[in-house]
């Protein structure tokens, strides 16, 4: 029986029934690169499927037998792929299975930073009633810029046109776009977004996309939002652009470093609302992202089998 490596606790019902016949072994919640070593010199495993934790060169040179690292999502970033590739291995991932819970959540995140609604809650449940000081920004016919057009981003585009926004999206690779998103370069997303949305994949060409210098060309009291990856932020720069005003609001899931350590300067900011990277987790998105690994892990299987 060959072996499937999890890095992590456990997988959708659905995805195991798929995988039956193979030997599935779980690394856990947080698995380091020594214990994806230690399992995999133990299991020598035909696949990973990467939930947590990355997946380098030294995990692959541990499962000499390794053939495919499959993502539990769509994001590919904490796969060395540059590494597999040298190796003859394929990395492929769930695109698409969690667009709409990511979508959701970056929407939520866009309303709770333009109705206060977390403020507003803290103040309520102390006893206060703001109403005659508090003004929320409406969002209906203001302008929201995405920086990425794939599924989550395009996802998403529809929630913010069916709030009556104006839609500017900027993605090199993108193609065929609807008729409500406008496709710009991202200097004219800058300057004209009231809000701003990050959707794209992290790569070393665009870490810390969102800085000191892209944020001063930006609208002064912009709301920013990410569901992406924390990598694309300058976190330092965008405390800075809060504090000053320059940034109205924003409305984080996704971090540099996660999980988020105690005393982060994120932590007690009024005007960041932070959740822990949770856009993804939603028991539809979990099976659907399980039965994608299982499934494309078991395409390139079979298809390597069959050239074989």
């Amino acid at each position: 029986m060959t072996a499937i490596v999890v890095t992590g606790a456990d997988l959708a019902p659905q995805a195991l029934a798929l995988l039956e016949g193979h030997e599935v072994v779980y690394a856990g919640k947080t698995p380091t690169e020594e214990d994806l070593v230690a399992l995999c010199r133990a299991h020598d495993p035909v696949a990973i499927i990467v939930r947590y934790g990355k997946v380098g060169a030294a995990v692959m040179d541990a499962a000499p037998s390794l053939k495919v690292i499959s993502k539990h999502g769509s994001g590919t970033d904490t796969i060395d792929k540059a590494a597999a590739s040298e190796r003859g291995i394929e990395v492929v991932a769930a695109v698409g299975a969690n667009a709409a819970a990511v979508a959701e959540q970056a929407l939520a995140l866009l309303l709770a930073c333009a109705k206060s609604v977390v403020a507003l809650d803290a103040r309520m449940h102390a006893g206060h009633w703001d109403k005659a000081m508090h003004k929320s920004l409406e969002l209906g016919g203001r302008t929201i810029g995405l920086v990425g057009l794939g599924a989550i981003g395009l996802r998403f585009a529809r929630m913010a046109d069916a709030l009556g926004m104006r839609v500017l999206g900027f993605d090199p690779f993108a193609k065929n776009l609807p008729a409500h998103v406008e496709a710009v370069d991202l200097a004219t997303l800058w300057r004209e977004s009231d809000a701003i949305s990050l959707h794209c994949p992290l790569t070393e060409d665009n870490r810390g996309l969102l800085n000191a210098q892209t944020l001063a060309q930006c609208k002064r009291g912009v709301i920013v939002v990410n569901t992406a990856r924390g990598g694309l932020i300058d976190e330092d720069a965008l405390l800075a652009a809060v504090r000053s005003g320059q940034v109205a609001m924003a409305g984080l899931d996704s971090f540099a470093v996660e999980p988020m350590a105690p005393g982060h300067p994120f932590q007690g900011e009024k005007r960041i609302v932070l959740s822990p990277h949770i856009g993804g987790v939603t028991g539809d998105a979990y099976v659907n992202m399980g039965v994608g690994a299982a499934k494309n892990l078991l395409q390139v299987l079979a298809r390597q089998a069959a050239t074989n």
